[in-house]
């Protein structure tokens, strides 16, 4: 794409923000060029983010039925799946999996519960918690 051909849509998930973007300058090399936004790119934002909620929300009955432990419904909260959230704390997957059984997940320890804690950016208490409603305001994890 050459420098001015670069989209300027004002896409509103950027919220009057711009990004870096590449594109080939007048002298045919890649130079940065500040994009605010572009909407193609707006709506698969936007249907990436409609599916993580839809993936919260019905993790989030399947806690209240008592299926599932809170573990997963923060997990998907935070944008984590189960591989990132192995990453982050250093679990291995399939124990992750395990403690997304309410019993297994019921029995952690301080210590055990404190890595998620950190991962997930929240308290233990909330890590417990389970909400009455999903809130599609996803918790970023702090870095």
């Amino acid at each position: 794409m050459k420098k001015d051909q670069v989209p300027q849509d004002n896409s509103k998930i950027y919220q009057g923000q711009s990004k870096l973007v590449y594109a080939v300058d007048e002298t045919g090399h890649y130079a940065g060029v500040k994009s605010s936004g572009w909407d193609v790119e707006s709506f698969a934002t936007q249907y990436a983010v409609d599916d993580l909620n839809q993936q919260a929300e019905d993790t989030l009955a399947e806690v209240q039925q008592g299926k599932v432990s809170a573990l997963k419904y923060h997990m998907l909260c935070a944008r984590h799946d189960v591989l990132s959230l192995s990453q982050v704390t250093g679990f291995f997957q399939w124990q992750i999996k395990r403690h997304f059984k309410p019993r297994v997940f019921n029995t952690l320890s301080t210590k055990a519960l404190a890595r998620y804690c950190e991962a997930l950016a929240i308290t233990e208490q909330q890590l417990k918690e389970i909400p009455e409603q999903h809130d599609a305001s996803f918790k970023q994890p702090s870095a």
